[in-house]
């Protein structure tokens, strides 16, 4: 140690010095101050060192990093250290950092999805899914109807948490049970119920900001289909004809994909549908493309670590803690309706088809907690249904129905990898029983 002080005196001398001045200055007024009145470089240095601490922070305390992300927006926000003003336009940076980590988000969604597993189990994905969207969108729709909101708001929330993030999959892996049929399909069913919630925001955001009428309906259908035939058939033959000719040149091939990607997001504005939409089909389009190409694993690098956590932590910055509060008091019981409206709605797809498919109750169980988890796609989708506003100035959805969401994201995040661990080693349990017996 002395060796190496000597070494690098001048390096430890000057730290001594910064130590010394800095220990002088420390006062937390001051602190707050110099960051509250911070340039937009050194606002987004700060969000940066979040983005570095509070995942290694949350793995600590077996948290999941969205979670510790939105507490850091809090954090940051108008209602505890007052950093960072939503509503301020100087931070217009955080702003698009979030906007494009929006985006990213739901592209990785699209590009995460394994099509062989989904080929391979194709019926009974089918099937699942459709009973894991339809159960929870009926559920959730007349929970939010007994609350007093309008059919298309109502749709909307059922449609929320209709789908779901494999959150607890990892912990399958770890317990030798991923590569089973039963858990196949429900990864399979992903597929199924984002692109099902996802199609059903479009909707309700098109009827809300324009009313509804059946031309107007089957005009904004029709032009979704011709723009997911566009995107679904269009990007792969484009990017197999750019990869072709571009393979070794890594940086093209990076810019052409974030290129695609806006494009995509970009391009479903046109037609009057949430970026969100565009950017899960970029996702699912390209998925094969960039299967063998090491720009995957850059596009998910550079998503994962720098915009999707500024995403969440923009969200904690916009949360609203007094209407989040009140949303608590005076709002529970529709919290906890919606949480009803999941749980049940869930349990009754395994519950389906657990007969006809040949599997056991512990199997169905683990099922239904793989599938609890509302994290990614919901978040994004509840978001987007919130800045949705109509002529009369009307958000689609209430800041309440967010606030819900977010409590519904948070301990969905939190219960069901819990749940999966624990169903998933009973599973594993009787696995052996019947190995030891045989």
């Amino acid at each position: 140690m002395l060796r190496i002080i000597l070494k690098r005196w001048l390096l430890f001398a000057a730290l001594s010095i910064a130590l010394v001045t800095a220990i002088s200055l420390w006062k937390p007024g001051t602190i707050l101050g110099y960051f509250r009145q911070a340039s937009a470089l050194e606002l987004f240095t700060l969000v940066m060192f979040l983005v570095f601490l509070l995942p290694s922070l949350a793995n600590r305390l077996r948290l999941p990093a969205p979670v510790a992300l939105l507490l850091g927006g809090i954090l940051l926000g108008p209602y505890v250290l007052g950093i960072i003003d939503p509503d301020v336009r100087e931070h217009g940076t955080v702003e698009l950092f979030s906007s494009v980590g929006r985006v990213f988000l739901m592209f990785i969604v699209g590009l995460e999805i394994d099509m062989r597993i989904f080929q391979a189990t194709r019926q009974r994905s089918l099937g699942f899914g459709a009973a894991t969207f339809a159960f929870p969108l009926l559920a959730g729709m007349v929970a939010a109807l007994v609350f007093g909101f309008g059919w298309t708001a109502a749709v909307l929330i059922g449609s929320l948490i209709a789908s779901h993030t494999l959150l607890g999959f990892p912990i399958l892996t770890k317990l030798g049970l991923a590569k089973r049929e039963d858990m196949a399909v429900v990864v399979g069913a992903t597929i199924f119920t984002d692109i099902a919630a996802l199609l059903v925001l479009a909707v309700c955001i098109s009827i809300h900001k324009g009313g509804f009428s059946p031309l107007g309906l089957a005009i904004q259908i029709f032009a979704l289909a011709v723009y997911s035939v566009i995107v679904l058939q269009g990007l792969p033959l484009l990017g197999r004809l750019f990869f072709r000719r571009h393979r070794d040149d890594e940086n093209s091939l990076f810019s052409f994909t974030f290129l695609i990607l806006m494009l995509a997001a970009a391009g479903a504005h046109l037609i009057h549908l949430e970026d969100i939409v565009g950017a899960f089909l970029a996702g699912i389009a390209v998925n094969r493309v960039l299967a063998m190409s090491p720009v995957r694993d850059k596009i998910i690098l550079i998503g994962e670590g720098l915009f999707i956590p500024i995403f969440f932590i923009s969200i904690g910055v916009k949360l609203d803690l007094p209407v989040f509060a009140a949303t608590l008091l005076n709002s529970l019981s529709f919290v906890l309706a919606i949480l009803a409206a999941l749980f049940l709605g869930k349990f009754l797809a395994v519950a389906t088809v657990r007969r006809p498919f040949g599997y056991d109750w512990p199997a169905a169980m683990t099922m239904w907690s793989l599938s609890l988890p509302q994290v990614a796609a919901t978040l994004a989708a509840a978001l987007a249904a919130f800045e949705a506003v109509n002529a009369d100035g009307d958000s689609l959805i209430t800041e309440s129905v967010l606030n819900a969401v977010i409590v519904l994201m948070v301990l969905t995040s939190i219960l069901g990898p819990m749940l999966t661990e624990y169903f998933g080693r009973r599973l594993t349990q009787k696995e052996e029983e019947a190995d030891v017996s045989s």
